[in-house]
């Protein structure tokens, strides 16, 4: 089975451009180091919850949209590999940061099922 390597987000709703040239170049990124396959979902139906939703754990601001992030990778090792490797490619140093990042989940997943039409 894959690994997927997930992000939630919170991106201010006017900075939707500029998000996805961050997204377009740590997608290439990620898949010329080993992802076989980027994913970028802009939140169209992300409810508040009182105990835990999405906007609770990002802290979601007024203004702000939840997105959910994912690549999924042939092993977690792949994943550790490319992430060193990307870390010190200098097409980092182009990647917009129009989110507050110290707000950003992430977190890495051992695909258990996966079944698909």
């Amino acid at each position: 089975m894959s690994y997927v390597t997930g992000y939630v987000i919170p991106v201010p709703e006017g900075a939707k451009d500029e998000y996805m040239k961050a997204a377009e170049i740590m997608g290439a990124l990620m898949l010329k180091y080993g992802a076989t396959r980027v994913v970028e979902n802009w939140g169209a139906s992300v409810p508040d919850g009182k105990n835990t939703s999405f906007p609770l754990a990002v802290k979601k601001e007024d203004g702000e949209v939840v997105v959910f992030s994912w690549a999924e990778w042939v092993s977690k090792e792949e994943a550790d590999k490319a992430e060193a490797l990307m870390m010190e490619d200098p097409e980092m140093e182009n990647v917009p940061m129009p989110f507050d990042g110290t707000r950003l989940i992430f977190g890495g997943f051992e695909t258990i099922y996966d079944k698909r039409a």
